[in-house]
């Protein structure tokens, strides 16, 4: 099936034209500089740029930059005072993120901050709340950038967590990978915060088989 669901992704690229060149390159320049090719796909891209725009976002969190392509798209999203704040681990990695952001005319609505997100989250305490969080980092510490997250976040904000399906794995209850127990523990506490309203969605194309989660937080708990 992975052959009828990516064409069909690229059907709709293409139908939506959701691609350009400065999106183009940013994957062009991931995939020169050796990045994994863990970005989000243009569709999903599309999907978080309208989010932001139906929330009139004008702070963002991200946490995971890889070479900044989903960066791209949500600082695309922001008004002129709008501000994007990533948070990237990997030396490299935020080095191509720069370059690209650059490339792409928007690094002047982003801040990106290098080093372990537990490391920088807590620099973030005190500061303006953010109106969409995009949590797409190492996923057995997902339970911790959540509680980040909540502490973080602005009532009526949105937290979108991506790759929550994991091929299905998810469902294991008695996997010992941790990447599928970080995202259970997330999926899990987000279910029990009173905070929180949040549903999670399979998605197929050509990322394969996978998912998100989105919650959004109350304006009274």
């Amino acid at each position: 099936m992975q052959a009828e669901w990516s064409g069909l992704d690229r059907y709709y690229t293409a139908a939506l034209r959701v691609e350009d060149s400065a999106l183009n390159g940013a994957l062009a320049a991931n995939a020169a500089a050796g990045l994994p090719a863990q970005d989000v796909s243009p569709l999903q891209g599309r999907f978080l740029h309208i989010l932001a725009r139906l929330m009139r976002a004008r702070r963002v969190l991200e946490i995971g930059t890889l070479g900044g392509y989903s960066t791209i798209w949500l600082a695309r999203a922001l008004p002129a005072d709008g501000r994007v704040v990533t948070l990237e681990a990997n030396p490299a990695h935020a080095d191509t993120a720069r370059a690209n952001l650059a490339a792409a005319g928007v690094a002047d609505r982003v801040e990106l901050r290098e080093g372990p997100a537990l490391d920088s989250l807590p620099l973030l305490a005190g500061s303006e709340p953010f109106d969409l969080i995009f949590i797409d980092a190492d996923k057995p510490n997902n339970p911790a950038y959540l509680e980040w997250a909540l502490k973080l976040a602005r009532p009526g904000a949105a937290i979108v967590g991506d790759n929550v399906a994991r091929g299905g794995a998810v469902a294991n209850v008695v996997s010992q990978d941790p990447g599928v127990r970080g995202v259970r523990r997330f999926i899990e506490d987000m279910g029990a915060e009173p905070r929180l309203t949040a549903t999670a969605l399979q998605t197929v194309g050509v990322k394969g088989w996978d998912g998100f989660s989105i919650a959004i937080v109350n304006e009274t708990a």
